[in-house]
């Protein structure tokens, strides 16, 4: 093993051995190095100021060379904000305003010591991190039955770890605690567990409120006082579009200090929250309780970036903290809200209205982009293939019963049509059907 990644082992097992303990083999494997092209051009940035022959950029006039038909689109920012290399950890003024974002956002963070965000290649990047660091072969990550499908690719297929489910709701219609908590004690024997927690919730758009949260918050101390080392991932994509009824922060501050078995990782971005779906701007966030092992899991993220995409891309990056810093970013991102929201409280009044409760139900949703629709009487994918062929509508369906809606794309006087068609094709399917 390289000694730089035994010394972080050494590190993590000193600070918390849990926390070692949780790393995958190639988590433990994993370092950044301090030697090499990077380490010596950081060097070489900072104190050769006659000739820096160390990167591998080309510069011309002083600055990084570029095409001016690149530049003539680009010309608000400098080309040392958008050519060079971004660090492996992202730009530092972008984790300093995306840090300040979250601490404002989520109050309940507090005093808790948290990592400052290492930038990923938006979520799914940080979430193929956070599965290279802990998961490995037949270690179990449990997520509820509504999920978003990506998670199998991440988890199970690159890592071999084994998918656990759940119901998301109990007989309440609510979050159902009682079987995370159920899903995580089977997990006894083997002593690790990896809980992602994603809401608002995809496929359902569904947040729970606060009540539930702090059962949520239980049933993972419960396991974490069983013995079982926990890591939690609070997969945050839609942080923010927060309608009624919900949460208002990210569970992540609940659980950053809650147990020392439970590690909690934040997964979250500008992808959604800031509508630039294109840029991949990510951010991964670690709770711990010490700078030294915060350090040495930052260390281990940067090493797994490294080696894969060595760095983000550095235009996103300045897009998004230009945003973060001009004055008028709250506002505008406020109208964006009420937009959002209003197309959500337009799809439940819709749904509400009693015409459609023969061709389906839905299940409680409250926040993010999404809801789903439970049919009664159609294939959910017979369905979805009937609305596109024969009406130019598309939906996405999941399993038999289950089609998601994503009103988010939606504009709110198009709802109804929307709804409209989709009761239609029911009832052109159930007629077929019943000529057969």
């Amino acid at each position: 093993m390289n000694p730089l990644a035994r010394q972080l082992n050494e590190t993590l097992e000193r600070e918390n051995s849990h926390v070692f303990d949780m790393l995958s083999a190639l988590g433990k494997s994993i370092y950044f190095p301090k030697e090499g092209i990077l380490s010596q051009s950081a060097e070489a940035k900072a104190k050769a100021k006659k000739y820096n022959a160390t990167i591998g950029i080309a510069i011309e006039n002083g600055q990084p060379m570029h095409l001016k038909v690149i530049q003539d689109t680009l010309s608000t920012y400098a080309p040392k904000d958008i050519y060079e290399y971004a660090p492996p950890a992202g730009k530092p003024e972008l984790r300093s305003a995306w840090r300040k974002k979250m601490l404002e956002e989520n109050p309940e963070i507090g005093s808790k010591l948290i990592g400052n965000p290492i930038v990923t290649n938006a979520l799914t990047h940080g979430l193929s991190i956070a599965a290279d660091l802990f998961a490995d072969v037949g270690d179990s990550v449990i997520i509820p039955d509504k999920n978003w499908e990506n998670y199998e690719l991440t988890f199970e297929i690159r890592r071999g770890a084994k998918i656990v489910n759940y119901p998301l709701y109990n007989e309440e219609q609510k979050f159902n605690a009682a079987g995370l908590r159920e899903a995580l004690l089977a997990q006894q024997s083997k002593g690790k567990a990896i809980v992602v927690l994603n809401f608002p919730n995809n496929p359902t758009g569904y947040t729970p409120g606060a009540e539930e949260g702090n059962e949520i918050a239980a049933a993972i101390k419960d396991a974490a006082e069983a013995g079982i080392n926990v890591v939690v991932l609070t997969d945050d994509a839609y942080f923010g579009l927060f309608f009624e009824g919900s949460l208002h922060e990210s569970l992540f501050g609940k659980l950053a200090d809650i147990h020392p078995r439970v590690l909690a990782v934040k997964i979250d971005g500008a992808t959604k929250e800031e509508y630039v779906w294109g840029f991949r701007v990510g951010f991964v966030t670690y709770a711990g309780q010490s700078e030294a092992l915060l350090s040495a899991l930052e260390q281990k993220t940067m090493g797994i970036i490294r080696a894969t995409i060595s760095s983000g891309p550095h235009p996103s990056q300045t897009f998004v903290l230009h945003a973060l810093n001009s004055p008028e970013f709250n506002q505008q991102k406020q109208e964006k809200y009420e937009i959002m929201k209003g197309r959500a409280n337009r799809t439940k009044s819709i749904l509400d209205s009693g015409k459609f409760d023969d061709a389906w139900g839905y299940y409680p949703f409250n926040s993010g982009y999404f809801m789903c629709l439970k049919l009664k009487t159609v294939d959910a994918e017979a369905l979805r293939v009937h609305l596109l062929d024969q009406h130019g509508v598309g939906t996405i369906a999941l399993g038999a019963t289950d089609l998601r809606v994503a009103f988010s794309c939606i504009e709110e006087s198009s709802l109804e049509e929307l709804f409209n068609l989709i009761y239609q094709s029911v009832k052109e399917i159930e007629t077929v059907s019943a000529s057969k």
